[in-house]
């Protein structure tokens, strides 16, 4: 099943997607088996989306997320991002982590930013030291651009991914919980310096998390997605909730209405596997 053929909340105008996942299965192998992820997932992305997949653990989140980045092919279905299709990873398409360990721990803050681009051939020196500079500055760490990763926080270390990330002036970021291993203060304060990274620079974004209260504030769409392999359950605009909301009548209504969407679900695949011992 895809977003076209699923339950939909609210809703937009259509237009031209940036990306486009068509009726995708992905599937990885581990020592004793082979495990599919998704089954047939299907959704459009537009420019300037703050994307967001949302659905339990082992539901295929994270696995979309390497599908879209071009680390797994799909076994089944096509993914295209500005009408190209994704075959491998791409300067076009910047990931940032869960983990704190992804800076370069013998490079400065200022240095991680430059060495994808430089790498990359994405932009001259010139080009690359003022995207750094610009975008240190967008994350407030312009009085850390000097110093290494082991001095700064959680925070500020996904901060300095972010601008790396940013700094790529990539066609989609890719966010695979970015703030799952922080503090329950400094991943509110994370989610809106995200939104509000997003409100100055208006990039596109594919948002992974479990949390409904997490994609509620930061997404203007959620797809959701069905316990393993994951299909699509519902698509959700968000819009109407209003820019960073957290609180409010419509807020609660829709966050009942997703956890029971996806609490019928487990209690669902729970029947299932007993049935099937």
């Amino acid at each position: 099943m895809d977003a076209r053929n699923a339950d939909s909340i609210g809703g937009r105008a259509p237009a031209s997607p940036l990306l486009a996942v068509d009726g995708v299965t992905l599937q990885y192998k581990t020592r004793e088996h082979l495990v599919t992820a998704t089954w047939r997932v299907g959704f459009e992305v537009l420019k300037g989306d703050r994307f967001v997949l949302l659905g339990p653990s082992g539901c295929g989140k994270s696995t979309l997320l390497k599908g879209v980045g071009g680390f797994l092919q799909p076994v089944e279905g096509s993914i295209v991002l500005a009408g190209r299709k994704v075959d491998r990873p791409g300067p076009d398409r910047m990931m940032v982590f869960q983990e704190f360990d992804q800076l370069l721990p013998w490079k400065t803050v200022r240095q991680n930013v430059l060495f994808p681009m430089l790498a990359s051939g994405r932009c001259g020196r010139a080009e690359a030291e003022e995207r750094a500079r610009s975008y240190i500055e967008k994350v407030n760490l312009a009085k850390f651009a000097h110093v290494y990763p082991h001095m700064l926080s959680g925070g500020m270390k996904q901060r300095v991914a972010i601008a790396r990330a940013m700094a790529m002036e990539p066609d989609i970021l890719l966010m695979d919980e970015p703030f799952a291993a922080l503090d329950a203060l400094t991943r509110r304060k994370m989610q809106d310096e995200l939104l509000r990274l997003w409100d100055d620079v208006r990039f596109t974004m594919l948002f992974v998390t479990h949390s409904i209260e997490e994609a509620l504030i930061v997404g203007s769409r959620i797809l959701v997605l069905t316990p393993h392999p994951g299909q699509v359950r519902a698509e959700i605009d968000t819009t109407h909730l209003g820019f960073g909301s957290r609180e409010g009548e419509a807020f609660q209504a829709l966050h009942r209405r997703i956890h029971d969407m996806l609490f019928s679900q487990r209690v669902e695949e729970e029947e299932r596997l007993v049935q099937h011992g």
